[in-house]
């Protein structure tokens, strides 16, 4: 069964490089533009739940603003543990809006 999806963002509001934390049906999720493609995954880092989107972006990984640990924000797999991940979300684009699909 598919998800819900949500809008949570304009096009215009992350420019390339930058993340933020945003609300998806009372998720908290980082929603990150890679080079004009957005990725979402789950806001809390595994290790003592750092807010992701607040995290530094470097290419397609973001570094956790609390203990450092580094995330693929495209597949949600730890850079240095892949056994590790936090959930990623579809993310789309219709007209001037961003969606999230959650569950």
């Amino acid at each position: 069964m598919a998800g819900k999806r949500v809008r949570v963002a304009g096009v215009g509001d992350l420019q390339p490089g930058e993340g933020c934390v945003v609300d998806a049906e009372g998720r908290a999720l980082a929603l990150f533009n890679v080079a004009g493609s957005y990725h979402a995954i789950d806001n809390a880092c595994v290790h003592r739940g750092g807010p992701l989107g607040a995290g530094d972006l470097d290419g397609r990984t973001v570094s956790c603003p609390w203990h450092g640990w580094r995330w693929d924000v495209t597949t949600g797999a730890s850079t240095t543990n892949p056994a590790l991940r936090v959930a990623c979300y579809p993310v789309s684009v219709e007209g001037d809006g961003v969606y999230v699909e959650v569950g």
